[in-house]
């Protein structure tokens, strides 16, 4: 007589919230915002830093936890694609696993960019399967795109991101005042990003920043114009993200400029910033699309015209037709066996494509050339 087995359909639904704040002075102690999840008086509070953050503000960080009485581990950890592997992530594991923290009541803090918290959004959601964690973006590039999402990893084997989770995190803190000192590249880096959302999504975004993306520029986005930019700029980026935080569906439009970035951020990382590559990534999917009657030729103009006018270097020495195409079929792996290339369909809508081909890609790349060979009065 064979032995019954017994199944059953195990179900556990799991709940995703998180806030993000916008709030101001995060190291005055008076305020509360970094201290808000919890236990606080004699409780600890595992911190890594970005190390160019942590020049100028140790001391007011430092001073933040001891008077409201936090054990502060302080880790500095220096940005760049080179230092998002898994041996540095093995290192703030030791760390972290020498200065032990409760499990629920002491989450990690990680403040910098977009590389840092997605290494450490790692950490935590690795360590101890699981622990919560707190992210202050100090970069437009984190404070727009990276750090406001659950997505979390590290590069491994020559690939972006292989090693990854979703780790939601329990609050994003946003303090715009850090973007004062950001380098004009980094600024650039992350209106990439708004770009991005502007051309696929939102007509009105892409107006604003024809209007007064290059004052915002100036002003490290700390005018009304900057703060209605930016605050457009997240809103409309979580529409996107809130309704598929696990990415259950491939079809995803804030992947447009995520296409033929990836080869190009693996092959030129060290040179290359996210949003530069992206940047790229733009222009070649809005000339695919001009191609193919999705966008007007006007349309085509506008868009090369807002990255002119916002000054925005596109470094068109680094592109390759055939790196492109490679690109693009690693993504049809990523994508489950479909290429879903989002295409603007004019400005502020998109349209997902199966279809491209390897002579559209060595056409976009011919045509950009021209573009910036023209501009540059080469011809």
């Amino acid at each position: 007589m064979s032995e019954r087995i017994y199944l059953r359909q195990v179900t556990y639904q799991h709940n995703i919230a998180y806030e993000i704040v916008s709030c101001a002075n995060l190291f005055d102690p008076c305020n509360p915002a970094l201290l808000s999840i919890g236990k606080v008086a004699g409780a600890r509070r595992f911190v890594v830093v970005d190390s160019n953050v942590e020049k100028y503000y140790a001391p007011v960080m430092r001073n933040y936890f001891r008077v409201n009485q936090v054990e502060a581990r302080i880790i500095p950890f220096t940005s760049g694609e080179e230092y998002k592997t898994i041996e540095h992530y093995l290192a703030l594991v030791r760390d972290l696993d020498a200065f032990p923290i409760c499990r629920r009541d002491e989450p990690i803090i990680a403040i910098g960019g977009g590389i840092l918290t997605d290494v450490v959004g790692f950490l935590a959601s690795t360590y101890r399967r699981g622990v919560p964690h707190i992210k202050v973006p100090t970069t437009l590039m984190g404070y727009v795109d990276a750090s406001i999402g659950v997505k979390a990893g590290i590069n491994f084997n020559g690939n972006k991101n292989r090693l990854g989770t979703f780790a939601p995190p329990v609050k994003v803190l946003l303090d715009r005042s850090f973007l004062k000192t950001l380098p004009r590249r980094h600024i650039m880096n992350g209106v990439c990003e708004i770009l991005k959302l502007a051309v696929i999504k939102d007509a009105e975004l892409f107006s604003l920043l024809e209007g007064y993306g290059k004052q915002c520029l100036e002003t490290r986005f700390q005018d009304e114009a900057g703060d209605r930019i930016l605050e457009r700029s997240i809103n409309g980026m979580m529409e996107e993200l809130e309704p598929n935080l696990l990415e259950e569906d491939l079809q995803r439009r804030a992947d447009f400029g995520h296409t033929f970035s990836y080869g190009l951020e693996m092959q030129h990382g060290n040179n290359l910033f996210h949003g530069e590559a992206v940047l790229l990534d733009i222009a070649i999917s809005s000339l695919i699309a001009g191609e193919r009657k999705l966008l007007t030729k006007d349309q085509v103009e506008r868009i090369f015209a807002l990255i002119n006018s916002l000054g925005l270097y596109l470094d068109y020495t680094s592109l390759d037709a055939d790196l492109l195409w490679l690109s693009l079929e690693e993504r049809v792996y990523h994508r489950n066996g479909l290429q879903r290339i989002p295409l603007p369909q004019g400005i502020g809508a998109c349209t997902f494509v199966n279809d491209v081909q390897p002579g559209e890609i060595k056409l976009a790349v011919k045509l950009l050339d021209e573009r910036v060979m023209v501009k540059n009065g080469v011809v």
